[in-house]
């Protein structure tokens, strides 16, 4: 989001329904150390926060900057403006021409990239540990100075406009998971797709990303996260040095939009040509963030482990191995979510069997979880898979890096990564039984199906290569 007039900035945000937060950085606060970590933090004077994390086991460097926007900011009839702002972040500042960016980051042996998700949109570049400096001054660069040009926006747009038909138009999958999502989620900023509508993406300008970028993209908005072979305070310095000069600005404040309880069953079908039918079940549940019960979430994901755990767990048992009623099935849940979560199930029926069968069969999974406790042995072994795949996650420093990111940015913290192993060791079978019977409850519940329709050949299209990054 660009640098427009600040009376513009405010009628947009006036109108959007937001108000403009008060506070402001004043003065640059003292290094916190986390030894026990290796982890450092500082907020520099302007409002960026600042995280380091050594690991000092290759000579490699993970930089990420993470700005708290992403598509749970928007409103109906700019839904995307998020995903489309962070492809036009590479195309060019008052220093560095389109493309530019990512040529000098080659140059310098290294990689890089951007998302968007709901809560946050990052971009990170990895690079050998001495090239640090130069992610720090490109994205100090483009934190304030990117140059929204008319026709490189009329190029990303249809970039991402082919993005949209070939994940989710075209993908059967996609556009289940879209509906159901849609269904699922009410009022909720979750309602709509990250990528957006795309009547939305028809009808954007490039005036709307600049004042998406005026609003949310400045240093008090932002966390850089570097994880690597990399000292604490020689990394405060470069901070310093590459983004303590950039000006703050007031960022807008969005009104709670809590998602209504659900008080019913919902079921959605969706008709699309395809080879198999398809189906998701989705139980409104507690997260980290929605929950009076610390325990539940990690309950929760004890019990989405106890069911799709691995190919010894019970799903993939029952439903696939000795009932065959399923080809494929799963069950996924999320505790790190800002706002409220869903427990879902997800699969296609066998030959032999419909999806009224799968559903029947998942249910009667649950209905063993509600209804008898967890044995010890399997608690034991759930724990262990749930347990090791955290630390497993940690020989990454990509993903270190990516957990500090999303956890702070979101408002949940760093800290709750590290306390996650702890907090799943404290798991009892009853709390397991609880959560399934709380949540997992048809109140809670909604259903998309796909209704497969016939393939037209005739209807292929080439499809292009689509942008640069994976966003």
């Amino acid at each position: 989001m660009k640098k427009v007039g600040f009376f513009v900035y405010l009628a947009v945000f006036i109108l959007s329904g937001c108000a403009l937060s008060p506070s402001m950085p004043d003065a640059s606060k003292p290094v916190k150390h986390y030894a026990d970590y290796n982890l450092h933090e500082k907020t520099l004077s302007n409002g960026l926060k600042v995280i380091v994390k050594e690991d000092h086991r290759a000579p490699v460097v993970v930089s990420q900057v993470w700005y708290k926007v992403g598509s749970s900011s928007e409103y109906n009839g700019i839904t995307g403006v998020s995903h489309v702002l962070e492809h036009m972040m590479f195309k060019g500042t008052k220093k560095h021409a389109p493309g530019e960016f990512s040529k000098i980051i080659a140059e310098n042996g290294g990689r890089e990239n951007a998302f968007t998700g709901r809560d946050y949109t990052a971009y990170f570049q990895q690079l050998e540990k001495s090239r640090l400096p130069v992610s720090f001054e490109l994205e100090a660069d483009r934190m304030r100075n990117v140059i929204l040009l008319e026709e490189e926006f009329k190029k990303e747009i249809q970039v991402v406009m082919e993005e949209r038909r070939m994940r989710t138009e075209d993908n059967p999958h996609a556009q289940t998971y879209e509906q159901f999502s849609a269904t699922a989620y009410v009022n909720s900023p979750y309602h709509a797709p990250i990528i957006g509508w795309m009547n939305d993406l028809e009808n954007m300008n490039v005036n709307d990303l600049q004042k998406w970028y005026d609003a949310w993209y400045a240093p008090n908005n932002a966390t850089v996260v570097v994880v690597g072979d990399v000292n604490a305070d020689e990394v405060f310095e470069l901070a310093e040095e590459h983004y303590g000069e950039l000006k703050p600005s007031k960022i807008p404040e969005i009104k709670p939009r809590k998602e209504i309880r659900q008080k019913g069953t919902r079921r959605v079908t969706i008709k699309a040509p395809a080879q198999l039918p398809y189906m998701i079940m989705g139980y409104q549940a507690a997260s980290i963030n929605d929950t009076q019960e610390s325990w539940e979430p990690y309950a929760l994901e004890v019990l989405a482990a106890v069911l799709d755990g691995g190919i010894s767990a019970r799903l993939e048992t029952n439903l696939i191995r000795k009932q065959q009623i399923a080809a494929s099935v799963g069950a996924g849940y999320d505790a790190f979510t800002p706002g409220r979560e869903l427990f879902t199930f997800s699969g296609t029926p066998s030959k032999s069997h419909s999806v009224t069968d799968l559903e029947n069969a998942i249910r009667d999974q649950i209905k063993v979880v509600q209804s008898e406790l967890v044995s010890e042995k399997e608690l034991a072994r759930v724990k262990a898979q749930v347990v090791a795949g955290k630390v497993y996650e940690k020989d990454s420093i990509f993903y270190q890096a990516m957990s500090i990111g999303m956890l702070e940015t979101t408002g949940m913290g760093w800290q709750l990564a590290e306390q996650f192993v702890d907090n799943i060791k404290q798991v009892t079978k009853e709390q397991v039984q609880a959560v399934a019977n709380k949540y997992l409850i048809d109140d809670n519940l909604t259903v998309a199906v796909l209704d497969p329709q016939p393939i037209d050949p005739t209807q292929s299209r080439p499809r292009s290569a689509g942008g640069r990054h994976g966003g």
